[in-house]
């Protein structure tokens, strides 16, 4: 049974049904519900946040709706690939590769560890820049920026619509692209390099801030990303509920001035740069495993 750490607050003005919800997918893109994990049961949840089964039951029903959560029997997971059941069942050689390559990095084994075995693969046709694979072109940019900062090599990125219409977009690139999206992108690329899947970093800092605060403040969030602004109102509002007051920013500001009367002021990384605060804090949203995979990726297909 996967470990849930999930706060409810029934003081807070977001909607517990929103809180659940962006607290669940949060978990699954930071990888602590790992793909295949399965969930508690909805009267067990209940149960445990001391809220309605009929709200869990609504929150379950939506995320497997947006594909977060796939049903197993009569019990629901954290909708993946799962590898080890892909690697039984691989068809021919590639894709039992593409299946060991993952398994074995969810082991803990690099690709430098993999590289003799699969020489051949990775040092065919080595890539000169990397691609990013986002829907949402705030989180792209994000990507981009965090990813382009990392890395020695040029960033590019688009969205899974571009890359299906025109898939020599890829040509040359080490794609990489958030872990819930990796089955639906490797499904758009050629067999002999999949795509590099991105977790995102943990909250619990940011949230601990929040927490911390000894009088009544307006908590800020600024960002160029309109679902980082989302996850954000559910991740702190069992932090903030009513003593506090939170307000959300779109990056590039209409008026600068605006965040004068925030007391702090969380920041993307591209928001982090453009907001001139006393207490801004940034948030970096690539997990730094990430962005070390993604090197040594780059790395190991250009034989360094």
């Amino acid at each position: 049974m996967a470990p849930m750490q999930i706060q409810i607050s029934r003081r807070s003005e977001v909607p517990i049904r929103q809180q659940l919800a962006d607290q669940i997918v949060f978990l699954i893109v930071t990888e602590k519900l790992k793909a295949g994990a399965v969930l508690p049961s909805v009267r067990e949840l209940a149960r445990r946040l001391k809220i309605h089964h009929n709200t869990v039951s609504h929150v379950y029903a939506d995320l497997v709706r947006r594909t977060w959560l796939a049903r197993r029997g009569n019990r629901l997971a954290v909708r993946a690939a799962d590898e080890l059941a892909r690697l039984k069942r691989a068809e021919d050689l590639d894709q039992m590769i593409n299946a060991v390559i993952r398994v074995a990095r969810e082991g803990g084994y690099s690709l430098q560890a993999l590289r003799e075995r699969v020489r051949e693969r990775l040092l065919a046709q080595p890539p000169d820049h990397i691609l990013v694979v986002e829907q949402e072109l705030g989180l792209r940019q994000l990507l981009e920026e965090e990813i382009g900062k990392a890395a020695r090599w040029p960033v590019k990125g688009c969205s899974q619509e571009e890359l299906g219409s025109n898939r020599g977009i890829a040509i040359g690139a080490l794609v990489v692209a958030p872990q819930y999206s990796i089955a639906e992108i490797d499904a758009l690329l050629p067999k002999d390099r999949p795509a590099i899947g991105i977790a995102y970093s943990a909250a619990d800092e940011q949230v601990s801030v929040v927490q911390n605060l000894r009088e009544p403040s307006v908590v800020a969030v600024a960002s160029v990303s309109g679902v980082f602004l989302s996850t954000a109102r559910g991740l702190l509002a069992p932090a903030l509920e009513r003593r506090h007051t939170l307000c959300e920013y779109r990056v590039p500001l209409e008026k600068p001035s605006a965040l004068r009367a925030a007391d702090l002021v969380f920041c993307d990384s591209i928001a982090f740069k453009q907001v001139h605060h006393p207490r801004s804090i940034a948030y970096r949203l690539v997990a730094p495993s990430s962005l070390e995979y993604v090197t040594t990726a780059m790395q190991s297909y250009q034989g360094a």
